[in-house]
């Protein structure tokens, strides 16, 4: 479940984006602006186990918002498309909200996995 929560975070970041800019949601058109989000998404993953972080941990959200921002900037400006500074601070905002956000979520609600007390803990 956390792979596919990344990877809903990611995707509604850029379809919105096609979205706003008015760019449409054609499948060759999404999937430019998609993925070097995506291919960094990944890496960010496989960081993750490199580094032993339970993926839904808020060490693993940050460090999966860090390499999916930096890589998937990087990659967009080697493939020539836009990295304007507007772009990067919304990219930034999203990505971390969403990214750090359901982990959050998770440990408020007392179902966070790297916790082991977290995951026994009763609300009343």
């Amino acid at each position: 479940m956390p792979y596919v929560l990344d990877l809903l975070v990611v995707t509604v970041f850029v379809l919105i984006g096609r979205v706003t800019h008015e760019e449409g949601l054609a499948s060759l058109g999404s999937l430019h602006a998609l993925w070097p989000f995506l291919l960094a998404l990944v890496a960010g993953w496989v960081a993750t186990r490199s580094l032993h972080l339970r993926l839904t941990g808020p060490r693993a959200g940050a460090l999966l918002w860090l390499i999916t921002l930096f890589l998937g900037m990087g990659l967009r400006a080697l493939s020539g498309q836009g990295t304007a500074l507007p772009f990067l601070i919304v990219a930034t905002l999203v990505l971390g909200a969403g990214l750090l956000g359901w982990r959050l979520i998770g440990i408020l609600l007392g179902r966070d996995t790297s916790n082991p007390a977290a995951a026994h803990r009763t609300r009343p």
